[in-house]
Order: structure tokens, then sequence, then C-alpha cells
């Protein structure tokens, strides 16, 4: 395996940067088995999916994320 430092990385134009982290990211999901959840994980997990499943009115639409992402109002929540 070839390895690439950190100042390597660091001299690429920040566009070529999210490049390589979307393809590390497409290569980490293309074996979701390979990545361990622990067990604390998977019961804050289920724990929320079974608060959805009982109101799912009392979360957000992707449409509302993305809008206070974008405007920065998460900030005040």
């Amino acid at each position: 395996m070839s390895t690439i430092s950190i100042a390597d990385i660091l001299e690429l134009p920040v566009q070529q940067r999210i490049q390589l982290v979307e393809l590390i990211w497409d290569s980490v999901a293309a074996v979701p088995e390979a990545v361990e959840v622990s067990p604390e994980l998977k019961a804050e997990l289920e724990s929320r999916l079974i608060e959805f499943e009982r109101n799912p009115e009392s979360g957000y639409s992707w449409d509302q994320v993305k809008s206070r992402l974008k405007d920065g109002s998460w900030r005040t929540a």
C-alpha cells in the first residue's frame, strides 16, 4: 500500500481533497458490514427509532433540516 502524508494532502487544492474524502467514504460504504457498531450506539439508535415510531411528527423533515443548516438556525435550537 502506498502512503500519503497529511502534508501531501494539504498541498492538494480543496476540491481535490473533497474528492479524496468522497472516494474514501464510498470505499467504506461499499462494505457496511465491516463497520463495527458498538452496543451502546445500537441501543441509542433503537431507542430513537422507537421514539420516532411512537411520534413521527416530533422530528424534522429533510427539507427543514437542510433549511436550518443553510441559515444557521440549528445553532439556536
